[in-house]
């Protein structure tokens, strides 16, 4: 009788080779680089915030405006940018077409100044200019009140609804067209289904963007402001998004989610201006903050709520500059792929 021939045991390294492929290890490696970035970026934006170059207004008679003002701009760590005005009317104006963060109103007859703040743009930041601009005052033998004249929403706990909600809708984005990609393939088939994931994507943009603005406006109380305003700019932040990922997945595949998560996520949240506003960020985390989803978004939805949607106009181009140029990769990858199926037909 013939015996069968056993396979010798397999070890575990082999196993192990086995198991886990090139691909899969790139993808690992992978996510620990966006994990130590994400800790970087984070901790790198947080850990200490200080004021610098806050746009500032001065109101005071007379030669004492510019002794004033040379006196703050040589403050040490140059915390403030500050800038002459002709009366309170111009300061108050000014802050509330978000071209300086606060004021202070010299009285000439008295020892007492004011302060004008605006904790809707972000309340660390107004909070950071109540304790420097006491502790000037106090050096000179003067005190100050302080005026909030856009006051954030008293259910907007320290200003930051309006972050959260605009990374609520950030998530929705990201998260619809990688399940696009997981069901479906990282890239679309022809250009129909390119169009089809678009069409997905605006239909989820315009239920989120809806729901968002209704959950923290008459659900909540947490923010004022147009519901129908807020709903508009949810549905361009989560299309924007999503329509980006879409496009990163074309030109990259799977992968193009963790660059989704890196541009949103990782470099997007810690620089929006949420917990720290921009004038109190590190400088690489204030240049980028803008430019991105969450940074522009975060600026438009404090316009829409506490500034009656002044410069809104900048923030809202940067959006659709995201949704259309994701649209146009996204449509070109379909185009292409439409095109090479036809050639091997």
């Amino acid at each position: 009788m013939s015996r069968t021939a056993q396979a010798p045991p397999r070890s575990f390294l082999d196993e192990v080779k086995d198991a886990v492929t090139p691909r899969a290890t790139l993808l690992v490696l992978g996510v620990v680089a966006l994990q130590l970035l994400f800790i970087a970026s984070y901790v790198g934006a947080l850990h200490h915030p200080t004021p610098k170059d806050v746009a500032f207004g001065v109101v005071a008679p007379g030669a004492t405006a510019g002794q004033t003002v040379a006196r703050l701009e040589k403050l040490p760590g140059g915390p403030l940018d500050p800038r002459a005005l002709a009366d309170e009317t111009t300061a108050r104006s000014q802050i509330a077409n978000r071209d300086i963060d606060g004021a202070l109103l010299v009285d000439a007859n008295g020892t007492t100044d004011t302060l004008l703040v605006a904790s809707g743009a972000g309340k660390t930041l107004s909070n950071a200019l109540v304790s420097l601009t006491t502790a000037l005052e106090k050096d000179q033998g003067r005190t100050v009140q302080t005026v909030d004249v856009a006051p954030a929403d008293a259910q907007d706990a320290n200003g930051l609804t309006p972050f959260y909600l605009v990374v609520g809708w950030c998530v929705g984005g990201y998260l619809c067209a990688s399940a696009l990609a997981i069901s479906a393939g990282a890239r679309p088939a022809n250009l129909r289904r390119a169009v089809i994931r678009l069409a997905a994507m605006a239909l989820v943009a315009i239920v989120g963007g809806l729901g968002g603005a209704v959950v923290v406006g008459p659900v909540l109380g947490a923010l004022p402001g147009s519901v129908a305003a807020l709903w508009g700019l949810g549905a361009l932040i989560t299309f924007a998004v999503g329509a980006a990922t879409l496009a990163l997945q074309c030109v990259f595949g799977i992968v193009g989610i963790g660059v989704a998560v890196l541009l949103v996520v990782i470099l997007g949240n810690p620089s929006a201006g949420g917990a720290l506003p921009p004038p109190m960020l590190p400088p690489f985390w204030k240049a980028i903050g803008p430019a991105l989803p969450p940074g522009a978004g975060t600026w438009a939805t404090r316009s829409i709520a506490y500034f009656k949607s002044n410069d809104l106009t900048p923030s809202l181009l940067i959006l659709s500059a995201w949704a259309a140029l994701g649209t146009a990769i996204t449509l070109t990858a379909g185009s292409r792929n439409t095109q090479g199926q036809r050639r091997t037909l």
